[in-house]
């Protein structure tokens, strides 16, 4: 059908036609693509929080549909209007058995209130009955203290942009052990110097990282000494003499990995906290360092007047794997992936009996 000349021409010089093809076809996709996405917009549209100064990259994009949808917990927190006590109203201390010291102010009737919600809250139906004298009992006692504590005396971090406070549902989401808690794990062996050799563990400590798994009990569990590890990262330029004393890339990673457990505890990137142009340095950071910072010593305290005590309290079942150590929080263990738990939830509003501690609650604002 065609020349001689033009059959040996294509022969000598054959064409794939598939390569062009595919080319063409992945061009005309994108452009269809732009086309409805200018036309009928962006199918998936972010919001943007700024935390620093516009044009320094300091902000923490969102996708629209995860705001809106906020958090499926809010919708089972259990709460009631408190009743307000009257010159007659008995204590449920003097009235009833196993009331704790921490609730010696309270009335029969917002006592038995609490342990509704309570129970509710942690999903343990007999928690603090009558008669009920198990290591439940003990660890109530002990949590509703800690809860009192952090509302009195934590309102700088629990309450920085909104007076929200915290109660058994912010941590249990009505399970009787709350997700989000972590146990010691290292070190499980030893290299020639002496550091934690784990690092290529794949762990849910590490978020699935080959960075360290044992930065929570560096950070926030008291040493030998009683000291708590602090943040450090290897010096900013190159070729400098490590002196003794210097951070070694052992504690950088260190800090990575706790950098990296805050970003995934509360759902935001690096710039939340700091200015990415100079994470090294303090005077550029936004508020919420500040706010950070004051719950890392928060969960510390917690730790180590609370949770730590709780060891000889606790059955072997509920103690960890490798250390038999009780299960301890930290940041994700509230806050779950968001900023705020719960979305910013005011859970206090109807619970003066958790706001204080060693006081009378508040019924005030109920009269």
């Amino acid at each position: 059908m065609f020349p001689k000349w033009f059959d040996k021409w294509n022969s000598d010089n054959p064409t794939n036609i598939f390569g062009p093809a595919i080319a063409v076809g992945v061009a005309g996709s994108a452009v269809f693509v732009a086309a409805m996405i200018v036309g009928w917009g962006q199918p998936f549209p972010t919001d943007s929080q700024q935390t620093g100064p516009r044009g320094t990259g300091m902000s923490v994009p969102e996708f629209v549909s995860d705001l809106e949808a906020g958090d499926p917990a809010i919708e089972d927190f259990v709460t009631s209007e408190p009743i307000v006590p009257t010159a007659g109203s008995a204590l449920a201390i003097d009235t009833l058995e196993g009331v704790p010291d921490s609730l010696a102010n309270v009335t029969v009737e917002n006592y038995e209130r609490l342990l509704e919600a309570m129970r509710s809250w942690t999903g343990i139906e007999d928690l603090l009955e009558p008669g009920n004298d198990g290591y439940q009992t003990e660890v109530a006692w002990s949590m509703i203290e800690m809860t009192q504590n952090i509302n009195q005396n934590w309102a700088a971090h629990v309450q920085a942009n909104a007076e929200v406070g915290v109660t058994c549902y912010t941590c249990h989401r009505g399970e009787p052990v709350p997700n989000n808690i972590w146990f010691r794990v290292g070190p499980v062996n030893n290299n020639a110097a002496g550091w934690p050799a784990i690092q290529n563990r794949v762990t849910m400590t590490s978020n699935f990282t080959s960075l360290p798994s044992t930065y929570l009990e560096h950070f926030l569990l008291q040493d030998e000494d009683g000291f708590y590890g602090v943040a450090q990262v290897h010096d900013l330029a190159s070729r400098v003499e490590n002196l003794e004393g210097d951070p070694l890339i052992q504690q950088a990673e260190m800090t990575y990995a706790w950098m990296n457990y805050f970003s995934n505890s509360l759902g935001v990137n690096c710039v939340f906290c700091h200015n990415s142009r100079a994470f090294y340095d303090p005077t550029q950071v936004t508020p919420q360092w500040s706010t950070a910072s004051l719950g890392i010593i928060m969960v510390q305290e917690q730790l180590e007047q609370y949770i730590l005590p709780l060891e000889d309290v606790l059955p072997a079942e509920r103690l960890g794997p490798i250390y038999a150590d009780v299960p301890k929080l930290a940041c994700r263990t509230c806050h779950q992936g968001e900023q705020q738990p719960l979305n910013g939830l005011n859970v206090i509003a109807n619970w003066p009996e958790l706001a204080v501690l060693d006081d009378v609650p508040d019924y005030s604002a109920f009269e």
